[in-house]
């Protein structure tokens, strides 16, 4: 498993009856596949994890593995209350044939370190897939640090971190801990370009979901070493990447992605559709910022 590069967290589009949209799935992983992105997620925050059941995330999953054909990795994130229930979705997904999983601490119970990592290594022991470790205190609640890492260290399929403590100094305290023992992706929007230029491998991405090849552009330019070309539409991309740090950022992904045609606005309760001035400040948001969207 290469964890460089950008991996779209993926939004799951529903219909208006509350079922997955497979049609509009095929076209979302199409348009990002045809971008170039180096991988995808499913079952995210962005994908709505807690209130996809079981049987719904076995068929995002095939589906998706049906529509990218091997080209790039399906991971499917784990993000559950008990371990029990994380054990039987890892060895599902693995017979579904996913590539790795992205993993979050124990989910409702908030867990101290010993509980933490314990958990972490069980579920990365039951099987011989690679995963991520999802490092989102600020949503979450539990930070996994440097001794926790230290740990983690040991277990040889953790291969790889999403860094979203919004705290970039991380990158350079992991590195400068563990060398290149651990994969370090950005996984907040608004700290992508710092969080490369830091070292970080590659970008868990949401806005990439409406705007993949402007994601594409800003990274690759970097990674090409045109600095000012991937500055330029960073700047002109920022507006868009801050809908990513709202507690309402699937609304705001799935309306900009309902806008470029990709994506619908469709969420499952306890979210719902947005309406009156809300929805017309988002969308003024995305509209004005897309009068000088730049040619990629």
């Amino acid at each position: 498993m290469n964890w460089k590069g950008v991996f779209p967290a993926l939004t799951t589009p529903f219909t208006d009856k509350d079922t997955l949209d497979l049609v509009m799935l095929e076209k979302s992983v199409r348009s990002q596949t045809e971008a170039g992105v180096h991988g995808l997620i499913l079952g995210g925050t962005l994908g709505e994890a807690s209130t996809l059941r079981f049987e719904e995330k076995e068929t995002l999953v095939r589906n998706t593995l049906n529509y990218v054909n091997g080209t790039i990795p399906v991971i499917l994130n784990i993000a559950e209350g008990s371990l029990h229930e994380a054990l039987r979705q890892v060895k599902a997904a693995e017979s579904w044939g996913v590539s790795g999983f992205m993993l979050l601490p124990p989910m409702r119970y908030y867990a101290d370190a010993r509980e933490t990592i314990q958990y972490f290594r069980q579920i990365a022991e039951s099987t011989s897939l690679p995963f991520m470790i999802y490092n989102n205190p600020v949503d979450y609640k539990i930070e996994v640090t440097l001794d926790m890492f230290e740990a983690l260290a040991k277990v040889k399929n953790i291969e790889s971190v999403k860094e979203s403590t919004r705290e970039v100094t991380n990158i350079t305290r992991m590195i400068n801990a563990f060398g290149d023992r651990f994969q370090i992706l950005c996984g907040v929007d608004t700290l992508a370009l710092e969080s490369l230029a830091l070292g970080a491998c590659g970008w868990v991405a949401g806005l990439v979901c409406a705007f993949p090849k402007e994601t594409m552009a800003v990274y690759n330019h970097f990674q090409r070493g045109e600095w000012q070309k991937a500055l330029d539409i960073y700047r002109w991309f920022l507006p868009l990447l801050e809908l990513d740090l709202h507690p309402k950022l699937v609304q705001y992904i799935k309306l900009a992605a309902s806008i470029e045609g990709i994506g619908s606005e469709f969420v499952r309760p306890p979210r719902l559709v947005l309406e009156w001035e809300e929805k017309s400040r988002i969308e003024q948001i995305i509209r004005e910022t897309l009068k000088t969207r730049p040619a990629v």
